[in-house]
């Protein structure tokens, strides 16, 4: 698993466009041939872009459920819904279906945001929202979260 790291701005194009910022772009250098899949977000109003090897890796995961229980078939249903394999082109940009542009609410301004081996892509102005913290105490939830995880000898969580 590659960590992927940075945050990003870029404008969309008249054509639903969006110019893969370079930075970005060299990151996922090794991804561009084999491709990405762009999904829905489960939890946020965003879309995820998986490169091809993580969407794999996901997707091992969920063959594992058994379909014979109707709340696997549910959950996998919702979670491939508007799923859509993407390519960046040669001059780096990145055609986001309209479905999924109308899911994420994207308007003029998006933000790629790393998400350790996938990027989130948001609408602007619900990214600035989502990371403003007046819905959440980040140093609460980061407290609960990573507060008990200390996998290394040196103390460093």
């Amino acid at each position: 698993m590659d960590t992927i790291v940075g945050t990003y701005e870029c404008k969309v194009d008249a054509k639903g466009r969006l110019l893969m910022p370079a930075p970005l772009k060299k990151q996922l250098a090794t991804s561009l041939q084999n491709g990405f899949v762009l999904k829905r977000s489960v939890f946020q109003p965003c879309l995820e872009l998986y490169p091809m090897q993580e969407w794999d890796l996901m997707m091992q995961k969920i063959n594992k459920l058994n379909r014979f229980v109707k709340k696997n078939n549910d959950f996998i249903r919702r979670f491939t819904a508007g799923v859509k394999v993407v390519e960046i082109d040669a001059l780096g940009r990145l055609l986001v279906p309209k479905d999924l542009v109308t899911f994420a609410s994207i308007a003029k301004e998006v933000v790629f945001s790393s998400a350790v081996n996938i990027v989130e892509i948001w609408d602007k102005d619900l990214y600035e929202k989502s990371i403003s913290g007046e819905d959440v105490d980040f140093a609460d939830l980061a407290e609960e979260v990573m507060g008990n995880i200390n996998d290394d000898d040196n103390g460093i969580s």
